[in-house]
């Protein structure tokens, strides 16, 4: 098969995406990771629409890239002025790309309603653009906007739109389904209707509008285009782009097609988790592949398939993707689960051990009641070690106050006390806080620091609250997860009660223990 060229937009359309807004630094350092995954060609914005990609392409220059090529991003000339004179074009020639990528109308609804134009004006703002920046010496690939609903309304007209920018001198025709509805067999049926028309490379840029983006990206592929574009995460406009963790991911592993190096497929997950976190975006936990749960097994009789043979219920090996296979404990996994767990903390347990059918009763009865393990396995692990008698408390509280004021300038101020014993030492201590979660965490890890200074690296990172039974109205249960995180990594806790405070304390105190504990088996090793 012909190389697949990678063309990640992720610096464009997936800055699209409701909630995203890139600083300079950002798209530079997205850039940089996209780089060393082996990307292609990375589009990095559209220097003539705003002053902040200027500056992006101004300083990308400085930047020296092993894999990748830089991309601007641009329309089609406007009507009634030529190429040569058209500020737009003027910006992307003087971004000093050597590859442009130039989106144009093939749907005659939007050469009549929106550019408001003839249809042979039209291709000829195609033609004298491309022909414009070739003189240029820039390489063009034409992206033909809304192709798919076009041939579909005037197959002849959306034809005449890409063989106008081949004969103009693109090097690549893209085939855009703009608006994300098309079926994959109506993308394999056009598709090949038009490769006998078209000497270029074929290309795919499709949107996720009817959830079919990853799967038309793949078809298009094996229908012979050789120029794919998406983002990672899917990230764009609306329903979001293919995803390009996903479509790399099958082109590599399911359809064999070395579009990336084994090596750099090993980064994928870590190079999606960096891309949500510069984009300031929840990471996607059922995200394939790449996601947290993509390889998280929680029913007994999968757990215990998996066990024996890990094709079972896996389609690949996660550290293929650098991800990694978890087993979840639950009241759904049975004790296969916990001798799971046991095993990976060195306890030595089997099925009709009394510990484990003490701790399969523990834990369907705290589940019961409200927590949830399968997203704390931090907590999940002091509670087999504490059941098995295996772990020693670093600290007794005595006990602690919180305190919420609302002052006559409408500031709210939250002050926590705690009361804790270390060694029969007693420490008493107080802070302010946020709220009154922030105040107690803040109190609690202060009475602590002289005795455990490791805690001054650790800080709460995420707070959720759930709400178990609505009806229940302010008497309710409540679930509380907490994210902690030190300099190599986060884990979650969990607590329940009535009492918001209570729940969150519960959650807090495992959050900090946990971090002890840790530290004190890394020491012994």
């Amino acid at each position: 098969m012909k190389k697949i060229y990678l063309y990640d937009t992720t610096l464009r359309d997936g800055a699209q995406t409701e909630g995203i807004s890139y600083s300079v630094n950002d798209k530079i350092l997205i850039a940089k990771k996209l780089d060393e995954l082996g990307m292609d060609f990375i589009e990095g914005g559209w220097p003539g629409s705003n002053p902040k990609d200027l500056e992006f392409f101004k300083k990308i220059k400085s930047v020296k890239f092993k894999n990748s090529k830089i991309v601007a991003f641009g329309s089609t000339r406007r009507k009634n002025k030529r190429a040569s004179s058209d500020p737009i074009l003027k910006a992307l020639v003087e971004s000093k790309v050597k590859h442009v990528t130039i989106f144009g109308k093939s749907w005659d609804l939007h050469v009549r309603d929106v550019l408001k134009v003839a249809l042979k004006d039209n291709l000829e703002m195609i033609t004298d653009t491309i022909r414009f920046l070739r003189s240029k010496n820039i390489t063009v690939f034409f992206d033909a906007e809304h192709f798919f609903d076009g041939y579909k309304h005037n197959p002849e007209y959306a034809l005449d739109t890409i063989i106008a920018a081949q004969e103009a001198g693109a090097q690549s025709i893209i085939l855009c389904d703009t608006n994300g509805g098309t079926l994959t067999s109506q993308i394999i049926k056009i598709i090949g209707e038009v490769t006998p028309h078209i000497r270029k490379n074929l290309g795919i840029h499709v949107h996720n509008d009817a959830g079919m983006a990853v799967a038309n990206t793949i078809a298009a592929v094996e229908a012979g285009c050789t120029h794919v574009q998406g983002t990672i995460n899917g990230y764009g406009e609306r329903c979001g782009n293919a995803d390009l963790c996903a479509v790399i991911a099958c082109l590599k592993l399911k359809l064999n097609i070395n579009c990336i190096s084994d090596r750099n497929l090993r980064e994928l997950t870590e190079v999606s988790r960096y891309v949500s976190e510069v984009s300031n975006m929840k990471h996607l936990d059922n995200q394939p592949f790449v996601g947290n749960s993509a390889f998280a097994h929680k029913a007994g009789v999968h757990i215990n398939a998996m066990l024996k043979n890990t094709f079972t219920y896996e389609h690949i090996k996660p550290d293929r993707v650098g991800n990694k296979r978890r087993f979840l404990a639950s009241e759904l996994s049975g004790k296969t689960s916990i001798l799971f767990k046991a095993k990976e903390l060195s306890f030595d347990l089997n099925k009709d051990d009394r510990h484990t059918k003490n701790l399969h009763k523990l834990i369907q009865r705290l589940e019961y009641e409200g927590y949830q393990f399968e997203a704390a396995q931090a907590s999940f692990e002091l509670l087999i070690k504490k059941a098995l008698k295996k772990y020693k408390k670093f600290f007794e509280l005595d006990g602690f106050r919180v305190i919420v004021e609302k002052r006559q300038d409408d500031t709210l101020i939250s002050e926590a006390t705690v009361k804790i014993k270390v060694n029969n030492i007693s420490e008493h201590t107080a802070a302010e806080g946020d709220g009154p979660v922030n105040a107690l965490d803040s109190a609690l890890r202060k009475a602590l620091q002289d005795f455990y200074p490791t805690l001054g690296k650790m800080h709460l990172s995420d707070f959720k609250v759930r709400v178990l039974d609505s009806k229940a109205g302010t008497a309710a249960k409540v679930r509380v997860f907490i994210e902690s995180q030190d300099e190599k990594s986060s884990w979650w806790t969990v607590g329940v009660s009535e009492n918001i405070i209570e729940a969150s304390w519960q959650a807090l105190v495992d959050s900090i223990e946990y971090k002890l504990l840790k530290e004190k088996e890394a020491d012994k090793n």
